[in-house]
């Protein structure tokens, strides 16, 4: 019998297993990560019990695990502009009179094009890779536009509660695309149009109109709590890995500076310093000066889809995502699900792409173990094939943890 980890002398040999992994950057989404680890846990341990529980923390995946959790629910399609305004089909998923927006589908680093293979998939997320060294990552011009887009759907849909769910974007323009998608204009000194994305609100002096939102709840998802501007926001952060240089990343946080002073004066609410502010690129900025109410995305998300009842019932729980490193632990699906299962003094397994977390930080967060795809088939493999890959690291795994 294999060696099992510090688990309880389960009955019968069978072992419930909760499977909760968000996706795995571009390559694989919630479902079909988890359904890869339930198929090479299966390989190896049949008579054990799986329950799969695709999760979301706000970012790519969330209309995909909230499609499945609310079975009366539409997906209304939507032709957006991209973050460099191209055509792109989305979609808003509409629950009665709640709206679920994820801002990624208009805004996610996905859509662009990179020069190179990264770590989660091709390109630094999973986005397609031309083979020309192309490479569109630039937040000094990306736009969230198209996410506003999405909103002013929804609205007119006849929605009275939007849930924007940030994560995974490919912008560090603060909102001003979605607030322009929803007729607030912003110029210049000399009253200019001023181009899209983050640079350009060097530039930024007024701005004008404003959206009538009376009767509507608007909601920012978000699985972090980072302010908008200085070491711990947007741009210093999350710039790097959507595509910013060092000097780009200084003067974006400059520019949401210049735009933080000219937006809170025109919504008459101080934003730049409240947690979620600095998500999606200053996204989350926006959202609370239109007078939304940030959400943890995860909390919203296992809620509705009954996690911790199906914690209750689990023996072990296993989570993951394309890289497990120390932002993985600031509120996001596998800190979070690691949490939740020791709140039930359940060991909690994490299975990713890569791991860059320590054996003894991750243990400090309530994770017994954590596995690396790429330990086990590499790079180039992993990235070829990423479900068979992660199926086969939980085949791997099921023999340490089952009693099969």
């Amino acid at each position: 019998m294999p060696m099992v980890g510090r688990l309880p002398d389960w009955q019968a040999g069978v072992v419930r297993v909760l499977i909760a992994p968000d996706g795995f950057g571009g390559t694989l989404t919630p479902a079909a990560a988890a359904a890869a680890m339930a198929d090479g846990w299966a390989r190896v341990a049949p008579a054990d019990a799986l329950d799969l529980a695709p999760l979301s923390d706000g970012g790519p995946g969330l209309l995909d695990v909230l499609s499945a959790a609310l079975p009366d629910a539409v997906l209304v399609a939507v032709p957006v502009e991209d973050p460099l305004a191209r055509p792109v089909d989305a979609a808003f998923l509409l629950d009665g009179r709640t709206a679920y927006v994820e801002a990624a589908a208009a805004c996610g680093l996905h859509l662009l094009r990179t020069g190179g293979r990264g770590v989660d998939g091709p390109g630094v997320d999973g986005s397609g890779v031309d083979g020309r060294g192309v490479d569109e990552r630039d937040p000094t011009t990306t736009t969230t536009y198209g996410v506003g887009q999405l909103v002013r759907a929804a609205l007119d849909a006849g929605a009275t509660r939007v849930v924007v769910g940030l994560g995974g974007s490919g912008t560090n323009d603060g909102g001003a695309g979605l607030l322009a998608a929803l007729g607030v204009a912003r110029t210049g000194p000399a009253g200019e149009r001023l181009a899209p994305g983050g640079l350009a609100l060097r530039g930024v002096a007024r701005l004008e109109g404003w959206p009538d939102l009376t009767g509507v709840e608007l909601v920012a998802a978000t699985d972090v709590d980072a302010p908008l501007l200085g070491l711990r926001g947007a741009s210093a952060v999350y710039g790097p890995q959507k595509g910013a240089t060092r000097e780009q990343v200084a003067l974006l946080d400059g520019a949401l500076t210049r735009w933080a002073d000219v937006l809170e004066a025109h919504a008459g609410r101080a934003v730049r310093d409240l947690p979620g502010a600095g998500a999606a690129g200053g996204l989350g900025a926006a959202l609370l000066a239109l007078g939304a109410r940030r959400e943890p995305g995860l909390a919203l998300v296992r809620q509705l889809v009954g996690l911790e009842p199906r914690l209750a019932r689990a023996d072990l729980v296993l989570t993951g995502e394309g890289t497990f490193d120390a932002t993985s632990l600031t509120g996001k699906v596998v800190s979070g699900v690691a949490a939740l299962a020791a709140e039930h003094a359940l060991p909690c397994v994490v299975l990713a792409g890569q791991v860059r977390v320590g054996r003894r930080e991750a243990a400090a967060h309530g994770i017994e173990a954590e596995y690396a795809v790429t330990d086990l088939v590499g790079l180039e493999r992993s990235l070829a094939d990423p479900a068979a890959s992660l199926s086969e690291l939980a085949s791997r795994v099921a023999q340490q943890w089952s009693r099969a």
